[in-house]
Formats: C-alpha cells, structure tokens, sequence
C-alpha cells in the first residue's frame, strides 16, 4: 500500500475498502464514470475554467475501448448533465447524442486515448493560469508541496499552430505526453489524464492553482525550490493514482450536494 493510501485509511479508520473504488458491472462503470464527468464539468465551471467553447473533458468507455464521453460542443459546463454527454468513436462519429461534437476535442482526445491505454480520463481547458504559464514555455518548478505531485511526471508541448483540428497535432501532443501525467500546451493551456475521471480532473485543478502559485512568487521574488530528492519523495506521496483519485472525493461530494441536477 503507498504512504498516501495508508494515510487515507489511518483516516478512515483503517478501512481502505470504503476508499477504493468497489466492482461495478460494466453498465454501472459507464455511469459512474458519465456521473463524475459530469461532475467535473460543474466543477471547472464552478472554478471559472471556461473560456466560451473551449474546454473538453473525456472519459473512455469501459466496454467500447475504442469510444469515449465527451462535453457537447457549445454547451456550457454549468449546464452540463449526464444526459447531454456525448458517446464518440476514435473516428469521431457520434454513437450517442444529439449535439455537435468539438473538433478540437476530438483530435486531442481521440488521439490521447489511442495512445494510452491506461487513461480513462482526459481533461482540457483555457483556464486563466494554465494558459498565461503556457506562454512561458517552461515546466512547473518544485517550488510547493502540491506542484511535487507533478515533479518529473509532466511534459512541454513546445510548439503552437492554431486551433487544434487535425489529427496530426492531436500525435504529437500525445507523444509529448508521453506516460506523464500532464502536458503544458505552450501559449495554449493544461492536459491532464488519469486512470479515472476522478484522477484527471484533480490533476487539472491542482495543476492551474500550481500554475498561479508559481506565477505569482515569481512575481515578487525568486521561489526557492524542494531539492530533487525531496520532491521526488513527496511526488511518491501526493502524486500517485489514488492521491488523485481520492482528493476528488471531497470535491464530488460538495458539487453533487449543491448541483444534484447533474445526475439527470
């Protein structure tokens, strides 16, 4: 068990069973996995992540591998339940759904998907900070605790060319992925991916906030950065799969309270 797992369930009394996600059949998967990208959506609205169109978070279909959940295009994400999610084939038809279809989501997406086998969820968005570190292009320093859970796991997109509609520069922002958990987009954005939509979604969140943080010491000062071993050390704590699976939790509990009109 990692260090973050045992923490998780020293508190929770050592019960990790009542962490971790349980066996669900394949029809009940699919709609957690709708309900929490559903969730997410309220989320980045909730934290001011939209910038009109743009924005896209994904989830792969548990029994269609080659087909994934998305946002409709043009809805905003305050709006967003899990009847309006859209089922799309890494050919970008529509199997499910009556809405039009993001191209650019499409061509990151798909093409994230098909390279990673282990991702099951994807998310992309203009947030304000991710956006302004982008144009810097230069990785995240250790400078923090939270910003180590990205230490040696994120990689530079370092080339712009418009709007991303072709599938091509969908490649090529997954090779620069890699099997890191996050890429900064230069003068463009975040893309973060997890094992669940939950672990996606943390991701993005943590990593804009990273992204202000380290914008605004650099703004009075010069940061002191966590040595290496160090952050290599706390990145095994605060960074892992169920670290980010589990610091969602609070957050989906807050979001269903306030919003519960997102199961519909």
């Amino acid at each position: 068990m990692s260090a973050d797992a045992e923490q998780a369930a020293r508190l929770a009394g050592g019960n990790t069973a009542a962490l971790l996600p349980q066996d669900r059949t394949v029809e009940e998967e699919r709609l957690h996995r709708k309900q929490r990208l559903a969730a997410s959506f309220r989320l980045f609205s909730k934290f001011g992540f939209d910038e009109g169109v743009a924005g896209h978070i994904t989830a792969r279909d548990p029994e269609l591998a080659d087909h994934f959940w998305v946002n409709p295009f043009g809805m905003h994400f305050g709006h967003i339940r899990v009847s309006d999610l859209l089922l799309v084939r890494h050919d970008g038809t529509i199997v499910e759904g009556d809405r039009p279809l993001n191209q650019a989501a499409f061509a990151i997406h798909s093409q994230v998907h098909a390279a990673r086998p282990d991702v099951v969820g994807a998310a992309h968005s203009h947030s304000v900070y991710g956006k302004t570190w982008s144009t810097l292009g230069r990785l995240l320093d250790p400078i923090t605790q939270d910003a180590c859970a990205f230490y040696d796991d994120h990689a530079l997109f370092d080339q712009y060319s418009g709007v991303v509609l072709d599938l091509e520069e969908g490649k090529r922002i997954a090779h620069a992925l890699g099997d890191r958990k996050a890429a900064i987009l230069r003068n463009h954005g975040l893309l973060t991916v997890g094992q669940s939509v939950e672990e996606a979604a943390w991701w993005f969140i943590t990593m804009e906030r990273s992204c202000q943080a380290q914008l605004m010491a650099e703004a009075v000062g010069k940061p002191i950065l966590i040595d290496p071993d160090m952050a290599k050390l706390t990145s095994g704590q605060v960074g892992t799969h169920f670290a980010g699976w589990f610091s969602y939790q609070p957050l989906f509990d807050r979001i269903t309270r306030e919003q519960p009109d997102l199961f519909d």
